[in-house]
């Protein structure tokens, strides 16, 4: 996946719900999208009406489903449609029900109430784990900050996995973020939007090149 490719950091843009958004996203220079299968969510699409369209987008970004304490029948038929290269379990779900699913790429969400959460990421078995902000109103996509001191300090400690950082992400703060996390990736929703669900093209733009920036930045540097 692009999206876990060198050099980093990479950018994934989540909430999508129109191809118009997928596409603009992925010509921007988007290396990810994610699309939300949680009726809960401002950013619910319905499966029935959008694989055929998220087909369409093969090859333009990697593609994730991204699911809440989703039932099986709906991670299968997201996973068997071939429209994603990776599911996102974004709820409560356990490592067993993970791994037992039948999805052979897949990464956790975890949001990062304290240390003891995140120590929880280290359970599950798949290489990747993404860092959401916590918050007592949803399961994410809420615009909430993340605690950078405290996801910084747990990724020091435990290098040997892929972070995703997540929550409250702008074109504003995301270097400052990227600098002080060194996140594998970064992920946006609501900060690159003009209305919930409806990505703003401007936003996704700036977003983006201060994501890459950085990159372009960091490997510029001399080395000894």
């Amino acid at each position: 996946m692009r999206l876990f490719e060198h050099p980093s950091p990479r950018v994934k843009v989540c909430g999508i719900t129109s191809e118009a958004d997928a596409l603009m996203c992925a010509n921007a220079g988007a290396d990810a999208l994610g699309f939300n299968f949680y009726s809960g969510s401002k950013r619910y699409i319905d499966p029935s009406t959008s694989l055929r369209w998220i087909a369409n987008l093969k090859g333009a970004a990697d593609r994730v489903a991204v699911v809440v304490n989703a039932s099986p029948n709906l991670v299968k038929e997201l996973w068997d449609s071939g429209c994603f290269e990776m599911i996102q379990f974004h709820g409560d779900e356990t490592p067993l029900q993970c791994e037992s699913l039948g999805v052979s790429r897949w990464m956790k969400a975890v949001r990062a109430r304290d240390a003891a959460t995140l120590s929880h990421s280290l359970q599950f078995s798949a290489p990747q784990v993404l860092l959401d902000a916590w918050s007592p109103d949803g399961y994410g996509g809420t615009g909430e900050v993340a605690d950078w001191g405290l996801i910084r300090d747990f990724i020091a400690n435990s290098p040997s996995l892929q972070y995703v950082l997540a929550g409250g992400l702008t074109p504003l703060n995301v270097a400052q973020a990227i600098e002080k996390v060194h996140p594998w990736a970064v992920d946006v929703a609501g900060g690159v939007e003009s209305s919930p669900g409806i990505k703003d093209t401007a936003l996704v733009k700036a977003f983006i090149s201060e994501a890459k920036k950085y990159r372009l930045e960091q490997n510029e540097k001399p080395r000894c």
